[in-house]
């Protein structure tokens, strides 16, 4: 991912494990995205966070030290959720228990995927993917999008800012 450019970003919880689908898990990554917009390090436009897996329009605006900012993401979320599972429920940290010589838990896969929105089609065509995600048949969270509560859906159909580091995809381009 470039710095500057707008991607839409998917992240997956190692093996599909539903370790999202709990609230102080999604938090983690609530707390992580407004650290990294405060910092100055990140402009978030758009998430969604599933049981398994994230979505999120995102602009990388400089690196986290040596690290890019969607790698201190990634390795920040992760050490939260070992130290979170440490403390509720150590007989689950060993489903993510891997063999590694750099570490011994891996929760994200290591397949993230990052799309550049290189025009406004496309990028609303990815918002409307994220805020549509929770309605999936395969998951049934909410039965209109400003029902689930951990997406940017009341953000921009609602002007409801549960999350004030949002900023609207719209003033980009």
């Amino acid at each position: 991912m470039e710095i500057g450019d707008i991607f839409f970003f998917t992240a997956t919880i190692n093996s599909w494990r539903p370790l999202l689908k709990y609230d102080s898990y999604k938090q983690i990554i609530i707390d992580s995205f407004e650290w990294l917009t405060n910092a100055g390090k990140l402009d978030v436009f758009a998430f969604v966070i599933m049981p398994n897996h994230l979505h999120v329009i995102w602009r990388t605006k400089t690196m986290n030290g040596k690290e890019t900012v969607q790698g201190s993401f990634l390795k920040y979320t992760a050490h939260q959720f070992r130290k979170k599972l440490l403390q509720e429920n150590p007989t689950a940290l060993a489903q993510y228990e891997v063999d590694a010589s750099n570490k011994e838990h891996e929760f994200w896969q290591r397949d993230s995927v990052a799309i550049h929105l290189y025009s406004p089609e496309v990028a609303l065509q990815k918002l409307e993917y994220i805020h549509l995600n929770p309605l999936g048949e395969r998951w049934n969270l909410a039965t209109d999008p400003c029902g689930y509560y951990y997406s940017s859906a009341s953000f921009y159909e609602k002007n409801i800012i549960h999350f004030p580091f949002l900023k609207d995809i719209r003033n980009e381009f």
